[in-house]
């Protein structure tokens, strides 16, 4: 009998216990996520695929394509902006433009990501696109390509509209994408600014996402709030080289929007750690180039593989096969030459990596070839095939 009951006590023992843990870091918001930013794995999640209205976390897609089209050559940073009618008349959140005035892309991308300027956004759609129309087309276009399945978008800014939609795995998979534009990091990490107007008066430019602050390692990314969406947050952290995005929607209020956030990544930090198994600059090995300037050229993955693992957790032991095309010159560095299969410990295949080449190699001309090839001769070397 007394054995029954010691089992009965350590058993509901264990239950409070899990409780206790779940209680600890599970958040109130009717809908969240917490993932991994450098695997994109799912740590946590709770009604994740929810269509929930997203405020003006839409303001990440926005600025997914601000930072796209500056990264083509597009738009630059330093590009004038002229703030029109429309921009200047939205309502909301926003950061007083006023129709006329002429402001930098910078700037403008200031008061989106620090402010979430409504009118902001609305300018930046305007300068990208030519309208705001436009704008919103490529913004679902982009969503699509992205493979977000819960994400239709009405408008750049977040106001709620008839048919606006996300949800907190869409939102985690924006963010994820958004911050490997890192520049985009340096204004959402800024808690307080100044944009100057063109009159000489200064509007002060306060971050809504109070974790930037208030959290260690919080360095965005964009806060939500209509009446419909009530507060929302996609928030991302980085302490020893380790990253997590975390998604709440449909809080009750903004410090609840906060409380849970920091229960998540409270958790993803004391529980996680993200290290890199292989560079992106160590070479896999050499392999010869038919035709180009040089006989052989080093192989390299696009990036780094990265492996999320528990805190008390060492890397696993893997081996590799890789798998790589003739290469014939002209190449360029990144594009893809091969494969690199990681196998554990039990021999399967866990992952596929895509190779490049760690230099762009030109075709060699006529006369370099002749000399390439005279070279051998009087050598006697043979080249690795």
């Amino acid at each position: 009998m007394k054995k029954i009951i010691f089992g009965l006590c350590v058993f509901f023992i264990c239950i409070l216990s899990v409780a206790a843990e779940t209680t600890d870091y599970a958040p109130n918001s009717k809908s969240a996520i917490l993932i991994d930013a450098a695997t994109n794995t799912v740590i946590f999640e709770k009604n994740a695929d929810e269509k929930l209205a997203p405020a003006s976390m839409t303001k990440i897609m926005s600025m997914l394509l601000i930072m796209e089209a500056i990264d083509r050559g597009d738009i630059s940073l330093t590009d004038e902006v002229t703030i029109s009618e429309t921009a200047s008349s939205m309502g909301g959140s926003q950061v007083f433009l006023q129709a006329g005035e002429v402001y930098k892309v910078e700037e403008l991308l200031k008061g989106i990501a620090i402010a979430s300027g409504n009118d902001a956004v609305v300018a930046m759609a305007e300068y990208v696109s030519g309208s705001v129309e436009e704008f919103v087309s490529l913004m679902n276009e982009r969503a699509q390509e992205l493979g977000l399945t819960n994400t239709v978008f009405k408008n750049p800014h977040g106001l709620d509209a008839e048919g606006h939609y996300s949800s907190a795995r869409d939102m985690s998979m924006m963010a994820s994408e958004l911050i490997k534009h890192e520049k985009i990091l340096e204004f959402t990490s800024i808690y307080e600014d100044y944009l100057k107007k063109n009159d000489g008066s200064s509007v002060w430019l306060v971050n809504t996402n109070k974790l930037v602050r208030f959290y260690d390692g919080v360095d965005g990314l964009k806060t939500g709030f209509t009446q419909t969406a009530g507060y929302c947050l996609t928030a991302t952290a980085k302490k020893n080289n380790t990253r997590f995005i975390s998604v709440v929607m449909g809080s009750e209020t903004s410090d609840k929007r906060s409380s849970d956030t920091t229960s998540l990544l409270n958790y993803a930090f004391n529980s996680y750690k993200t290290q890199v198994i292989l560079k992106s600059d160590d070479s896999l090995g050499k392999k010869r180039v038919e035709n180009g300037v040089k006989e052989t050229v080093d192989l390299v993955l696009t990036k780094d593989y990265v492996k999320l693992l528990r805190q008390n957790e060492d890397a696993p032991n893997y081996s590799y096969n890789i798998k790589v095309d003739t290469l014939v010159a002209p190449i360029k560095k990144g594009d893809i030459v091969g494969i690199l299969d990681v196998v554990d410990e039990n021999s399967q295949v866990i992952d596929t990596l895509d190779v490049t080449i760690l230099e762009d190699i030109p075709k060699s001309n006529l006369w370099e070839s002749f000399l390439k090839n005279l070279k051998h001769i009087t050598s006697g070397r043979n080249i690795i095939k």
